[in-house]
């Protein structure tokens, strides 16, 4: 009779505690995949033990080979920056970048503290004006000091948001009509092609004159310059969510249409419970390229009309021409892309909340 190995021997209880363990691990792939950590996963399957040697790969594919690229780059940039010689001295190397955002970090820090310490010298002033019966002499006096890296950056993602959620309730409408009737798609489709390769530098004096015409108070909820911004990219990044959206409420499947001819479905049944289920994963496709085409249009159109935001502190340090000006602005080129890739994150994020999609 042959003995049992007691350690190769089947055991059911651990199979169904590795089986549990790698379904945990699939489904955080997903998460690591939105947010770009996808190399975590070949670590967590080789200290599970899944064929190490595999995920070894994987770990050299999705890691290794990264940051390699990375080393080169930075290396190439650092033996060549300082041999690119302009009006402003030498290309900053990553070490000059680095220690200038060290600097603008510092220089935020003691803005805030001047903010802070401003607003608290007007506190006092309107608690001793209450305290002497004065108080209609109470007021508040808003910080004039010059915004922050920080602040900035702020400014900028607040704008992109603003004219991305006009340009998706906008877009998305028109996209469902123009993908459910021809006529509306007849309509749309020559404005769609008139209007989408136009420049946002092209959009900007027309909208800075519309919104100096239309928004003529000066207490408003929001600044000119905020919405001057806000609707130029409104006007850029609606397109490929307009499109998108019509073509994937177009592709539906003919079935689908018919069977809600069958149950008789009224407008907004069939739009809510079959027409945008169906299409959402393109729709998420076209969100996310018009958000990213909103950023870039943002950027341009802050540094043309010296709106606040990125685009003017890169124009402004363009203008001022200082030893540091050139990493300030290769700290604020970075910056924007960093901020670039998140956004697409969040949106995908959201896609892959609200869809089946696996697309990345």
């Amino acid at each position: 009779m042959t003995a049992i190995d007691p350690i190769n021997a089947p055991d059911p209880d651990r199979d169904a505690r590795r089986q549990r363990l790698f379904s945990r691990i699939n489904t955080a792939d997903k998460w690591f995949q939105v947010l770009g950590l996808a190399w975590l996963t070949p670590i967590l399957r080789a200290a599970a033990g899944d064929n190490p040697r595999s995920q070894l790969k994987d770990l050299w594919r999705l890691a290794a080979v990264p940051l390699i690229a990375m080393g080169a780059f930075l290396l190439m940039w650092g033996t060549l920056a300082p041999q690119v010689q302009t009006s402003l001295g030498a290309i900053p190397g990553p070490a000059q970048v680095w220690s200038e955002m060290g600097n603008l970090h510092h220089d935020a820090q003691n803005k805030a503290a001047k903010e802070a310490k401003f607003q608290e010298m007007v506190d006092k002033r309107n608690q001793r004006l209450i305290e002497d019966g004065r108080a209609d002499e109470v007021k508040n006096v808003a910080y004039t000091g010059a915004p922050s890296y920080y602040t900035q950056i702020w400014t900028s993602i607040k704008t992109v948001f603003f004219g991305f959620l006009i340009a998706t309730v906008i877009a998305v409408p028109l996209g469902i009509a123009a993908g459910l009737s021809p006529t509306a798609n007849a309509a749309l489709n020559p404005l769609i092609q008139i209007f989408k390769p136009v420049s946002p530098l092209a959009w900007l004096p027309i909208v800075t004159m519309v919104v100096s015409a239309v928004y003529v108070t000066n207490d408003g909820f929001f600044a000119k310059s905020f919405l001057v911004s806000a609707i130029t990219v409104t006007l850029c990044s609606l397109w490929p969510t307009l499109i998108n959206t019509a073509l994937g409420v177009a592709s539906i499947d003919k079935d689908l249409v018919n069977v809600s001819k069958v149950l008789k479905m009224n407008t907004w049944t069939k739009i809510t419970k079959l027409v945008l289920p169906s299409a959402l994963p393109l729709i998420f496709t076209g969100l996310r390229l018009s958000l990213g085409v909103g950023w870039m249009v943002l950027i341009a159109a802050e540094m043309l009309a010296q709106n606040p935001g990125l685009g003017k502190f890169v124009w402004d340090e363009f203008q001022n021409g200082s030893s540091s000006s050139l990493a300030r602005i290769m700290v604020a080129v970075f910056t924007i892309g960093i901020i670039g890739f998140l956004l697409d994150r969040v949106m995908y994020a959201l896609q892959s909340l609200f869809t089946f999609s696996n697309n990345r």
